[in-house]
Formats: C-alpha cells, structure tokens, sequence
C-alpha cells in the first residue's frame, strides 16, 4: 500500500474538517449599561460664535437599565454662555433609573455628578420626522427632526465620553426648537448632533 504524500494527507484533512483557528480572544467584561429606543438627540448653540453646544436635549421614548426602565434623557441649557446653566441634569421621572446614569454610565466626566430631574418626555416620530417634548424645571422644550436620513449602524469606541455605543441612527437635514413655546433659532454643528436614534446601546 503506498501512502499519500504529507501535503496531501494535509489538503484532505482540511477540505474534510475545515481550516483550524485559533479560540477568540474573550469578550471584554461589561461593568455599565444602558439601552434605548426612540431617542430624539439634539446638541446645538443658540447664539453664534460659541464654541460649543449651549443646548443639549437628549431623550428616549424608552431607556433600559439595570436599575429599571423609564422615559429618560440628558438636559443642558445655557442660555447665558458666561453664567451657570438653567436647567442641568438627567431628567426621568423615575430617581432610582435616573440615578444609575451619571455614576455608572457618565463616570469621570463632567456629567458624574449631574442631578436628577423629574420631568414629563414625550416622544412622537412619523414616517421621516422625530419630536420631543420635554417638561422640566420649569421649562418646555420641543424638538423637531425633520427630513429624515435612511438609517444607518453606528459603532463608536469611547473617545470623549468613556462608552461603546452602538446603535441605528437617522441624520436630519432640518431642526426646528422651541423653549418655553417661542420658537428658536439654533445652529447645529457638524457630525451626528441632530439625530433619531431609533435604538442604542452604551456600554463600558
């Protein structure tokens, strides 16, 4: 009986039971979550010149956490570039979700320590537009997000803010504010700072 060279034996032996590889390097240990869906964000200035976004109103129809799950969201705004913000903080109308963001999600940056606000947030989206509502300290503000981009995956390794974030994202072509029922003019940077993020994840 005359055998088959080794490089044979080797070619069969791979077509038969496929090429060996190496065992995937484990997944990294997740401390700190949170998902969503129906979020409406919005980061923008109401003054020109500024240097960075003096309005920040970031909300979910639904956030999911650990700690429980309820309309949630992040509110910023200054509208007095040089003084303390009006209005700062998580805001859910629920303080033990509320509570989980900024010490778990947020940790060591800016935002750690931010208060919890109760607030009333509505979230309401059509075929090509998202809005919000939000009811807050005292405060009323409305979003728009019209002409809505195709959906697209997003997949962000931390940077500035220490998270992964996964997610489907629909760009807008048009932002319309309100504050207090009065409309607002806003200027909206570049990237993703006016988006309906359909569904998300942060984790770290």
């Amino acid at each position: 009986m005359r055998l088959a060279p080794p490089i044979v034996l080797f070619l069969v032996t791979t077509v038969l039971l496929g090429a060996v590889e190496p065992a995937p390097a484990p997944a990294p240990t997740v401390t700190a979550w949170m998902s969503w869906e129906g979020g409406v964000d919005l980061a923008c200035m109401t003054k020109p010149g500024l240097a960075q976004p003096n309005l920040i109103l970031h909300v979910a129809r639904m956030v999911h956490t650990p700690a429980g799950s309820a309309p949630s969201g992040l509110v910023v705004y200054q509208p007095d570039p040089a003084g303390a913000p009006a209005v700062f903080g998580f805001v859910c109308d629920q303080p033990e979700v509320g509570a989980y963001f900024g010490p778990r999600i947020f940790a060591g940056t800016p935002f750690e320590k931010a208060p919890v606000l109760p607030a009333k947030i509505t979230i309401t989206t059509t075929a090509d537009t998202a809005s919000s509502r939000i009811e807050v300290a005292g405060h009323v503000f409305t979003v728009t997000l019209g002409g809505l981009a195709a959906a697209t995956l997003v997949d962000r390794a931390p940077t500035a803010m220490p998270f992964h974030q996964q997610g489907v994202e629909s760009v807008a072509t048009t932002v319309a504010v309100t504050i207090d029922g009065k409309p607002v003019e806003v200027i909206v940077p570049a990237g993703p700072s006016a988006v309906f993020a359909a569904t998300g994840l942060y984790a770290r």
